[in-house]
């Protein structure tokens, strides 16, 4: 097997079990690893670190399968997504039939993703370890879960530093794969695996679209980034007076709104556009909201584009304070992995103050309890929330 000899000094992460090795800490490999290879990472002193998939493109050279010398094949698979899926059982509960099954690091696989919606599983695969042994993680998850179909959604920008092509399509299964429709706290919810965001729905704001629902009662709500209407169902659903949401995708806003039909809700006010613009016109025509959701795209993917993104978080959330009435609640998110929690924090509050408002946290946001992180991959926990209320 090739080894990768790290630094002398650069052994500490690996030895804090953070899984991934940075190209900066490898002094030498000795063999000619193909990308996606398994490797044996030692320290300059001869100690066996772990074993890892070997990505010689990608700034991350390798991420550890295990921190002690064990074969990677199938069993190692096998073993690995039957304990992520069992672990999954207990989380969803009767409330849902959408459920993440495998959270990449959290779950000892890196690069691979596995979302269930009702009876198909959509698979990303994003480092060339995850690549290189493809087929038999299908063949894992098949076996763990029993699915019908296996629909890969391998086409995230990250792949590109893998050295990897996009790859969208069936793995498993028949073909075509009918439009999942899936079932959360009562709500039904058509699902676009083929094109949509992410692997076609976003189950991590699971916990808090409900938290909106319990907030919605007889308030103004804004929906901004509604995309399928996620949180707008649950602000209907809640009882609100009224919902305005707004999403640039012309698809996703079709899609919105077949789900608030799909469950018998009342119309909202459904707008086209660009998110800033249109909330820029909000407060130009001095309309106000009792509560607003702000859950962007992801602004920010690596820590190299955390200025730019700070000017983005700010700017919208500058604007949403501006719209929210005396005692009203902005409830904001971020999905960057290069925004920490402690500088979302500061952006939110920063655009506050220039608001003019005097807001305080009711509570901080996560994401749903299946999307698990690891204690020693803080990178995982890449959603942050605030729910902020501002002074009557």
């Amino acid at each position: 097997m090739a080894k990768l000899v790290l630094r002398a000094g650069r052994e500490k992460a690996l030895k804090r079990r953070h899984p991934w090795i940075f190209s900066g800490a490898v002094a030498h490999v000795e063999g000619e690893p193909a990308s996606g290879e398994t490797v044996e990472a030692w320290s300059s002193s001869g100690q066996l670190l772990a074993v890892a998939a070997y990505s010689p493109q990608s700034q991350i050279r390798a991420r550890v399968w295990d921190w002690q010398d064990r074969s990677i094949d199938r069993a190692f698979f096998d073993e690995r997504i039957r304990r992520a899926v069992a672990a999954r059982v207990a989380l969803a509960g009767t409330l849902t039939d959408a459920v993440r099954l495998v959270n990449a690091e959290a779950d000892g696989l890196p690069g691979v993703v596995a979302d269930r919606y009702g009876d198909t599983v959509v698979l990303q695969l994003t480092s060339a370890g995850a690549e290189r042994w493809r087929e038999d993680i299908a063949d894992a998850l098949m076996q763990a879960t029993g699915t019908a179909h296996i629909w890969e959604r391998s086409d995230a920008d990250v792949r590109t530093l893998e050295g990897l092509p996009p790859r969208c399509g069936m793995v498993r299964g028949a073909s075509p794969v009918p439009p999942p429709v899936i079932h959360e706290h009562g709500l039904r919810y058509q699902v676009e695996i083929e094109s949509g965001h992410k692997t076609g729905f976003y189950l991590d704001q699971r916990d808090n679209r409900l938290r909106l629902r319990a907030l919605a009662a007889d308030r103004e709500v804004l929906d901004c980034f509604a995309y399928s209407g996620g949180f707008t169902l649950n602000a209907l659903a809640g009882g609100a007076k009224s919902v305005t949401a707004v999403e640039s995708s012309e698809a996703a806003l079709a899609l919105a709104r077949a789900n608030a039909e799909l469950n018998g809700l009342p119309h909202a006010q459904w707008v086209e556009g660009d998110v800033f613009q249109r909330v820029r016109q909000f407060r130009d025509a001095s309309r106000q909201f009792d509560l607003i959701v702000l859950d962007p795209p992801k602004f920010a993917p690596t820590a190299a584009h955390a200025d730019r993104a700070s000017r983005a978080y700010k700017d919208i959330n500058l604007l949403a304070f501006k719209l929210l009435r005396p005692g009203g609640a902005l409830m904001t998110f971020s999905c960057s992995g290069g925004i920490s929690s402690e500088l979302f924090q500061k952006i939110v509050a920063a655009a506050a103050i220039d608001a003019g408002v005097d807001a305080r946290i009711d509570a901080r946001l996560y994401a749903a309890p299946d999307h698990t992180v690891a204690l020693n991959f803080p990178e995982g926990e890449y959603l942050k929330g605030l729910l902020c209320r501002v002074a009557g």
